[in-house]
Order: structure tokens, then sequence, then C-alpha cells
């Protein structure tokens, strides 16, 4: 394996990476084709391009495909000679696919290099009829592949017996298709009566996408229709791009006692397969030829995936935003709040008017700041009232209004979220319409710590030791509830008598301060201590918000759409720089250059790991379709 083989390997592997690891929980449309097509895009990998690209000189699959009732295991059994795959009318008749290979070529398909997610089951040949031929269908069985070694079988070049693309078993299908995705060459079958049938073509339009060599057989043709039939299928197959490929017209012929075709039916199948096999550049140029075809068709499905993938994204950042923007508008009401004045109603506002009429601390005030208290206190009545009961209404209003915030906040992002299908399936089987438990004790926190903040503010701020034994003779308290009222005494939401004396209440604040430290430094002080309040406000409902990362981080996670488109391009550089074989341009075989083949000297791998161990005879069993 030469350099660049080994540097195609390593992006074919990135790009896996992220197509497994891309993330697309949501509902959004397209999203289930998406996680679809991502899906068979990394089983093909695994089955498909990685073990080609690992080896080009491989042995080729042959896939047998088409729909229910085509006769594909009849095809199969006259290719081979022999009655190995099962027939008959009851579908579905195959479960497990038959492999057919010739002996030298074991070790490859046995290992599990090519197609790993299937177990191995050898399987023998035993003298039956066809419609007794292979194993009795067994649905626990589907996710294996039965290996049949015959010396019929040319070398170089596996025949499989596959499923009905349409059958009624979806496992069936599904294992149809992911055989097919893992085929170096097609050997489509057909009828005359189901040519022209949505599903085949679904198919061959896929395999002219993957510029993948395909064999039509139209099978079971009324004598006398085969010119008319064949024309018209040859037309359709050139409109769909595959206008090259090689048409067998099977005439509807009777079978003999064991249920076989006469062996002149299949005569041209079987030389245009077995001149393949005998041809090693032809071999090579297939390989290549549908190795850079599906990988090509892999970089258009990374992008699809990729586009479904910022849709994801986009669709959970809007959600994202629309909850961010909820708490951080209940936030800024909280501040609001703290300036309209709303905190000093009530019980605030009466401590706080006994503690500044009764007080000591403000009767030791100078004699020009006593004129303005006088004015102020004028309405001042009741008993007197120490700092700290002024400070615990602060403190519960303060709470009150967090709480009744963050709990119309986490309301009003539930119900807008939901208001969509996608916002419905994420939240469902989750409760995040009312705030988290834990709310109450973290508003209480918030408020304790932002007053310990304000101690430690006033602190810095009286470094003078004038200053400091004027603070230290009226208390922290005295100072920080003053300067707590001068933060929330802004005057917007109050009217009439409360306006006037929580206004008068504010100046006394703010004037006791300014005594102690000077008017620069008190706005800069209620500054600080209105931008920290605010700062906690907002950490407290971003921590709200914060509970929808259960919800919107597996929608997050993984590979974005750029890294998605990244690997796939660097993949196709690489593919690039590997190259085709000269002959990968020349036109396919056709029935007329068949050639009988000639067995080439290549030696036969040792068995390696995946390697068969059961053994089992052939009984009834395997598909017809």
């Amino acid at each position: 394996m030469n350099d660049t083989t080994i540097a195609a390997l390593d992006r074919l592997g990135a790009l896996r990476s992220e197509l497994d690891g891309v993330a697309l929980p949501l509902s959004v449309a397209g999203a289930d084709a998406a996680r679809d097509a991502r899906r068979s895009a990394v089983r093909q990998i695994d089955d498909y391009i990685q073990p080609r690209l690992s080896n080009l000189e491989a042995p080729l699959l042959a896939v047998v495909g088409g729909s229910t009732g085509a006769g594909k295991s009849t095809l199969v059994n006259a290719l081979v000679g022999i009655p190995v795959t099962r027939t008959g009318v009851i579908r579905p008749t195959t479960r497990q696919p038959i492999l057919l290979h010739s002996p030298a070529d074991a070790a490859w398909f046995a290992s599990t290099r090519i197609l790993p997610g299937l177990a191995r089951v050898t399987g023998t040949v035993r003298e039956a009829p066809s419609n007794e031929a292979g194993e009795e269908p067994d649905a626990a069985q589907i996710g294996s592949v039965v290996l049949v070694a015959d010396e019929r079988v040319p070398r170089d070049l596996a025949i499989l017996d596959a499923p009905d693309v349409d059958s009624i078993a979806d496992e069936n299908r599904e294992l149809a298709a992911q055989l097919l995705a893992a085929a170096d060459l097609w050997l489509f079958a057909t009828t005359a009566n189901r040519y022209a049938d949505a599903v085949p073509w679904k198919l061959l339009d896929d395999a002219a996408a993957r510029d993948i060599t395909v064999g039509v057989v139209l099978n079971r043709v009324p004598p006398g229709a085969e010119a008319e039939v064949e024309a018209d299928l040859r037309q359709m197959l050139g409109l769909r791009g595959l206008g090259t490929a090689p048409v067998f017209v099977v005439a509807e012929s009777a079978l003999d006692d064991r249920g076989m075709l006469p062996e002149q039916a299949v005569a041209g199948i079987r030389g245009w397969l077995t001149a393949i096999a005998g041809d090693r550049a032809e071999r090579a140029r297939i390989a290549g030829r549908t190795l850079a075809g599906t990988v090509e068709r892999l970089g258009v499905t990374a992008r699809a995936v990729a586009e479904a993938r910022d849709e994801q994204i986009v669709v959970a950042k809007d959600l994202r935003e629309t909850i961010a923007t909820v708490h951080h508008d209940a936030a800024e009401r909280v501040g609001d709040a703290t300036r309209d004045g709303v905190l000093l109603r009530g019980e605030v506002l009466a401590r706080w008017q006994d503690f500044v009429g009764t007080s000591d601390v403000f009767r030791t005030l100078e004699s020009w700041f006593s004129r303005t208290r006088d004015t102020v206190t004028a309405w001042f009545q009741g008993r007197p009232a120490p700092a700290i009961e002024v400070e615990h209404e602060i403190e519960s209003g303060l709470h009150a209004v967090m709480v009744d915030e963050a709990g119309r906040a986490a309301s009003e992002a539930w119900t807008r979220v939901r208001q969509s299908a996608v916002g419905r399936q994420l939240t469902s089987g989750a409760d995040l319409a009312h705030p988290s438990p834990e709310l109450a004790e973290r508003a209480s926190r918030l408020v304790r710590d932002w007053q310990q903040a304000l101690i430690e503010l006033i602190t810095e701020q009286a470094a003078g030791k004038r200053t400091k034994a004027r603070v230290m003779s009226l208390g922290l308290n005295v100072i920080t509830v003053a300067l707590m009222v001068v933060v929330f005494a802004s005057t917007g939401g109050l009217t009439g008598g409360e306006l006037a004396i929580a206004g008068g209440s504010a100046v006394v604040g703010q004037k006791l301060l300014e005594t102690i430290f000077g008017e620069d430094a008190v706005r800069r002080l209620a500054a600080q201590a209105r931008q920290d309040l605010e700062a906690r406000v907002h950490v407290l409902m971003d921590g709200e918000a914060a509970r929808w990362d259960a919800l919107l981080a597996p929608v997050e996670e993984g590979a974005d759409g750029d890294a998605l488109r990244d690997a796939a391009t660097w993949l196709q550089t690489a593919m690039a720089a590997v190259g085709a074989p000269a002959e990968q341009h020349s036109r396919s075989l056709l029935p007329s250059d068949l050639v009988e083949a000639e067995a080439l000297d290549d030696e036969a791998e040792s068995p390696i790991e995946g390697e068969a161990t059961q053994i089992r005879e052939l009984g009834p069993g395997e598909a017809d379709r």
C-alpha cells in the first residue's frame, strides 16, 4: 500500500468519525432522511469503501438484486449450474443472503474486512431441488451471510444472492440495500411485467449516481416480445444514465425437475461475469470506477448530512436564544425594580423612616446636614428601629423580586419553546415550566454575597484614618444600609407621598455617605454597587436558563456542518491523489466481448480474523425473488 492510499484511508477514517458523531436528534424537516443517509454512509464505508480502497486487487463482489418474484435465486442457481439457493412462491423466500465464491477466494470473503457487521456461516452444497435448496428461512439469522465455496464459481468474482429490494419484511429491504451498497457490480433482475416499477428504478438511479457497473437481466420475457420489451427497457436505461449497461434477455422457459433454467438461458450472463473475472485489467477498472463513484456519492451524502446538521444547530441556537432572552429580560426587570423605588415601598420604607427619624447617627452629623435631615424627617413617626431591620426588609424585598421574575421567566420560556413541534419534542418528558427548587436558596445567597461585597467596597473606600474612624464609629451596618438605600431610591416607581418620603430618604442616606467619603466617592460607590448587583442577578438568571442545557447540549454536541464538508473535501482530494487505473475510462464489457476466463496465478490469501467457523449443510432455504 503506497503513501497516497494510506493518506486517503486516513481521510476516509476522519470522515467516518465525523459522520458517526454528528447529532441529528431533532425532528426538523428532512432529519429522518438525513439520519438514514448518515447511517447508510457509515455502514458503506465499513462494508465496502474502506476494504476496497485498502485492496483494489481483491476479488470483486457481484450482487444479484431485484424485486420480489424477479427470479433472482433461479438465475443464481443457473449461473452456478446447481441449486444452491432456495426458490419458491412464498414471500419472502430469502432470509440469509448466499455468497458464492471460488475456494481460492475463501479467505477474503470469510474475513470481516468486508461486511463486518454480518456474521459468517459456512454452507455446503447438497443435492436437492431448488425449492428445497439452501436453508429454511430464519428471521433470527438475518444478520448473517452464508458462504458457499464452489469450483464452478470463477476465481476473483463472487456472486451474492440478496433479499428482495421491495420485500414485505423491513429487515430484508434494509439488508438488500446494504448488500447492494457493498457491491463492486450489480446484476439487477427484473421481469417483463415489472421493469417499469418505481422501486427498482430508484435503486438503478443510485447505481448511476455511483457510476457502478450494472448488468440488467430482463427475466421471464414472453416468446415473441423480446425485441419490443428490450428496446423499451434500453430506452429507459439510457434516460437514466445507464445506456451502456448490458441487457440480458431471459425468455420465459420451462424449468427442469430440479427447478433449473436451461443452461443456454443464462449463457450470456455467465459469459459476461466469467470474462470480467478472467481479465485482471477489467477487474481493476470496475473496482476503481465503482470505488471512485461511491466516494463521490459519499461526498454528496456527507454534504447533505452537513446541511441537515446545520439546520439542527440553527434550531437549537434559536431555542437557546429564546430561553436566554426571556431570562435576560427577567434580570433586567429585577434591575428596573432596584432603580424605580419599588424596593423602598411598604415595610422597607417604614423601617427606613423610623431609622432616619430617630437614630442617634443622624443627630451627630454636621449642622448643615442636620437641617436637611430635619426637613426630610418631619413626616417620620414611630418607634426607633435598628439598621439591621432596614437591612432585613431590603433583603426580603430584593429576594422576592428575584424569585418572582425567575418564575415568570421559567413559565414564559417553557410556553415559547413548546409553541413549535420541535420544541414539544425536545421537552417531552421534561418539566422546566417552573424555576429550580434551589432558586430561593440561591437568591438568598446572592443577597448575602452582595451585601458582603458592599462591606468590602466601603472598607476599601475608608482607607484614611479619619474616614475609617467615622465608619467604625457609625458602624458598617449603618453605612451599608445607607448605600443600599441610595442604590434603590431612584423615584421613578413612586408617587405622591411615597415619592417625597423615599426621595428625601435617599437624600438623607446620600448626605450621610458624602459626609464620610465625599461626593465623587459616593457616586462611584453607588455605581459599583448597582453594577455588581445587576451582574449577580444576571448570573442567577443565567443559571436558571442553563437548566435547558440538558436538552439542548445533545443537539449541539458533535461535528458541525463545516467539519463534515471539510472532511468530505479532504477525502476527495486524497482520492484524486490515489488516482484510478489507466483503463478506468474505457467502455464496459458487452456480451459481444465475452471470452473464456483464465485463472490467474495469484496466491490465495491465508485465513484471517473473522473467518467463518460454523459449517452447515445447505438445506431447504434461501431466497428467490
